[in-house]
């Protein structure tokens, strides 16, 4: 098993889940599929910050419902100091407040326990590449949460550069970064740096919160962005 999660053409994942029965499940999952390896598994938050940092995932698998500290408090201290992580959060819920703060607090993706394994294992891959996997459901709550939301500023709308707001229409289009830098010719790490800065000037931590601030953009604006600097 440790020569197994050395291994650096694994994707690694940890879970952090309280029910022990689905743990051990996700576990097993991460075990035996190809190209995939569980690196840790966490029954509370608190084991989690202990122990989390450590291993470096490249993937988190969070429960939103954990006992003491939240899923999604868990998010927002993972993402100091595991910035480079992305994280699901795996729920039996669909409030849609709860999944917008999860998302806010730096969630990359939202996804029911009840998902297939080639569903839980495609959004790995996904998240890993750049995505913002979501059941589809919650998809939909999640722009229709953004929707019932005042529309951005215009300082928001203006700090977005001509480049800036290509990137993030390609990023509500559904591209990773790799599409994105190939569309554009631009480098991957570049593009990263673009989607970093539309993170703070649109004051989100997320690929999906950018995602749904978007629609509010362009609800708001229409076509504009594409006539931003």
């Amino acid at each position: 098993m440790s020569q197994q999660k050395n291994n650096p053409k694994l994707l690694r994942v940890a879970i952090v889940e309280d029910d022990s029965g689905l743990r051990g499940q996700l576990e097993r999952i991460l075990t035996s599929a190809p190209g995939f390896c569980c690196v840790g598994s966490y029954r509370s938050a608190e084991k989690a910050l202990e122990g989390i940092v450590a291993v470096r995932p490249d993937v988190v698998l969070m429960d939103i419902n954990l006992p003491g500290i939240s899923g999604i408090e868990c998010v927002a201290r993972l993402q100091k100091h595991l910035p480079a992580a992305h994280i699901i959060m795996l729920t039996i819920y669909e409030d849609s407040e709860r999944i917008f703060q999860a998302l806010q607090a730096g969630a990359d993706g939202y996804l029911v326990k009840s998902s297939s394994i080639d569903v839980l294992l495609r959004a790995i891959e996904d998240v890993h590449q750049g995505g913002a996997p979501m059941s589809s459901h919650i998809a939909r709550k999640v722009l229709r949460f953004f929707h019932s939301t005042d529309l951005p500023s215009s300082t928001e709308l203006e700090s977005l550069s001509a480049r800036e707001s290509e990137v993030l229409r390609l990023l509500a289009d559904g591209l990773v970064n790799k599409e994105i830098a190939d569309r554009l010719s631009l480098s991957a790490p570049t593009v990263a740096t673009y989607i970093r800065r539309i993170y703070g000037k649109l004051h989100v931590r997320s690929r999906a919160a950018a995602i749904g601030r978007f629609s509010t953009l362009v609800r708001g604006k229409g076509a504009g962005l594409e006539n931003e600097h």
